[in-house]
């Protein structure tokens, strides 16, 4: 199954040194709080090929291509759904991946100005994806 990346933001941190991120984390690090969030551990695997294991007394960290994610399940924080950016191989083939998992077409894919090849979906979770590969910039 490919490998997908979700684009992070980054910033500028004044302590360059910071030896308060792990090895293999990010500054940031997207977290989703939902309610059935094993099942959207599930959904990530399938959908886009996630690696990670459920964990049921703590965040579950998923891995999409080099990034990790934590899921928790809701009960002592509310629902927060997010809206991430992931780059992945093959559009079309993970957006009907996506769709075939029980997502909702949001933007069917299709060429930007910018020259990503994108498409968008919406999860049962309420959070939005924006599927894209790659292409030269003009």
């Amino acid at each position: 199954m490919p490998q997908a990346k979700i684009v992070l933001v980054r910033l500028t941190i004044l302590n360059m040194g910071n030896k308060q991120t792990p090895e293999g984390w990010h500054t940031v690090t997207p977290r989703i709080v939902a309610r059935d969030a094993a099942g959207l551990a599930a959904f990530l695997k399938d959908v886009f090929g996630a690696m990670g294991k459920w964990e049921e007394e703590r965040p579950t960290i998923i891995t999409i291509g080099d990034t990790k994610l934590m899921i928790s399940e809701a009960g002592e924080r509310n629902p927060t759904p997010s809206f991430l950016y992931v780059y992945v191989d093959d559009t079309d083939e993970t957006y009907a991946r996506a769709i075939k998992s029980g997502a909702t077409s949001i933007e069917a894919p299709g060429q930007t100005p910018y020259g990503d090849y994108r498409a968008m979906i919406k999860d049962k979770w309420g959070n939005l994806w924006q599927i894209a590969t790659y292409q030269s910039r003009k």
